[in-house]
């Protein structure tokens, strides 16, 4: 199979992954849609609404794995680690942040996270494949370097694992405003403990901060051995650092002043959203060297 069958192969496989995904969002949002029911006192078979949740699950899965062998015969295409490029990247940001999803959901009752992760996974596919696509291509000369595949390998698992981390920091401050109204509802007394929900946020940026404390450090040797500097204070770079600062002050506002709740939900969500604006300001109208976009 030569390299433009393959990069269709590609894009077949990642609308197919974007199909299913669709699916499992649509599972979800009958699953809760019946737990409400069930909450307001009306009949449900809850062994039915059981297994549309493992089928949701199941298909999810399956949607990941499709969103992989994408991202196999997209980089097979072109030569080369797909991360060249912004559709590349959310893409593959995509992979990371369901299948740390479904990793931690092996160890953690997260199955009713499902319906915002599929929609989260819906919102960043459909972006890439409507707003963000370029066609497969080589690199350009100054990302033909080892340093692709170390530095931003690194910050796409930081950036798919920060969001699952900020998905429960939202969830946590949902609730928490609902128990602080009428309490929880029967529908609600499935979701975790909010000490829970707090403790796993804690955990997942505890786990990925030092990845992207490295992702950072191993942009500064690129950069180095690209442009001649370690640090230029370039947008992207700027940036950068304002998330690290964010999470490391969520850190240490846990560590050494006893932050929990909600006031730690709202700094991580505020870290959260510097890398988002990074990730789609920076990327799509800043200005400096990192122009690769692919716009």
């Amino acid at each position: 199979m030569d390299s433009r069958s393959l990069a269709y192969l590609s894009n077949n496989l990642v609308y197919s992954s974007l199909a299913v995904f669709a699916i499992v969002f649509l599972l979800h949002a009958i699953e809760t849609a019946f737990a409400v029911k069930s909450g307001e006192g009306r009949n449900l078979d809850r062994q039915r609404t059981e297994k549309i949740a493992r089928n949701a699950t199941g298909l999810m899965v399956l949607a990941v794995l499709l969103l992989f062998a994408g991202l196999i015969a997209r980089g097979i295409s072109a030569s080369r680690f797909p991360l060249a490029n912004m559709y590349e990247f959310s893409i593959t940001g995509a992979f990371i942040f369901v299948a740390a999803y479904l990793i931690a959901l092996k160890k953690h009752d997260l199955r009713w996270l499902g319906l915002v992760v599929s929609l989260a996974a819906l919102l960043t596919l459909g972006t890439a494949t409507t707003l963000l696509y370029v066609e497969s291509a080589p690199l350009v000369p100054a990302l033909k370097s080892p340093w692709l595949l170390i530095h931003v390998l690194a910050a796409i698992i930081s950036g798919g694992i920060f969001l699952l981390a900020n998905s429960l920091a939202g969830a946590y401050l949902i609730l928490e405003k609902i128990e602080r109204g009428k309490g929880r509802g029967p529908w609600a007394l499935r979701l975790p403990s909010l000490d829970a929900l707090d403790q796993l946020t804690y955990r997942l940026i505890a786990l990925v901060f030092p990845i992207w404390t490295f992702s950072i450090i191993a942009g500064a040797i690129w950069a180095e051995a690209a442009w001649g500097r370690y640090w230029g204070w370039d947008p992207k770079e700027t940036w950068a650092f304002i998330t690290w600062v964010a999470y490391a002050a969520y850190l240490h506002a846990r560590v050494t002043a006893g932050w929990k709740g909600k006031k730690a939900a709202w700094l991580c969500l505020i870290a959260g959203s510097t890398f988002l604006f990074n990730y789609i300001y920076v990327n799509i109208w800043g200005t400096g060297k990192h122009t690769y976009s692919g716009l």
